[in-house]
């Protein structure tokens, strides 16, 4: 009998640490930011048309950009892709397909496209923080004012299509509810 309390008695006082232990865990199943994040295989878009390109506002350097929206996609991973095409002031072009990862405002090349309209995947394809400077100032541009809102990608391509054409404005970003 004396055995059976003394066991009762240290089930009673481990109950609390085992509950809590399973409130943790429990936690942690549906913990958003501590899942692993997944990227989806990016599939090539068509090469861009000059009649699909709609033109970005991204400073004054001289250059013209352009975003094809056919290319544009939001993927089941929070990225959104599209086709970026650059006319430099010296007049070249320069075709790239991209991603923009909004959680962590990070920016990959996944293809650069040949003159042949031919694209040619990416060497070393790795995702790079988008910082505030001049240089590559489109990617803060489309990052702030057209695919992203913080941590939030555009609800859908047609969302992304409409801001670049009339502008940044009404509710387009996937929230949580």
């Amino acid at each position: 009998m004396r055995n059976n309390i003394l066991w009762l008695v240290l089930a009673v006082c481990m109950l609390p640490s085992w509950v809590a232990a399973q409130g943790r865990q429990f936690e942690d199943d549906y913990a958003d930011e501590k899942k692993t994040w997944k990227e989806i295989a990016a599939q090539l878009p068509p090469y861009p048309k000059a009649e699909n390109l709609i033109p970005l506002e991204a400073g004054a350097s001289g250059h013209r950009f352009f975003v094809d929206a056919p290319s544009i996609a939001v993927g089941a991973d929070g990225v959104v892709r599209y086709t970026l095409l650059v006319k430099t002031a010296g007049g070249a072009v320069n075709v790239s397909f991209e991603g923009m990862r909004c959680e962590t405002r990070e920016q990959k090349y996944y293809a650069i496209g040949r003159s042949d309209g031919v694209w040619s995947r990416a060497r070393d394809p790795q995702w790079r923080r988008i910082e505030a400077k001049e240089i590559n100032r489109h990617h803060g541009v489309l990052y702030a004012d057209y695919f992203c809102d913080g941590k939030f990608p555009v609800k859908s391509a047609r969302n992304a299509i409409d801001a670049l054409k009339y502008g940044p404005t009404g509710p387009r970003f996937s929230r949580p509810d």
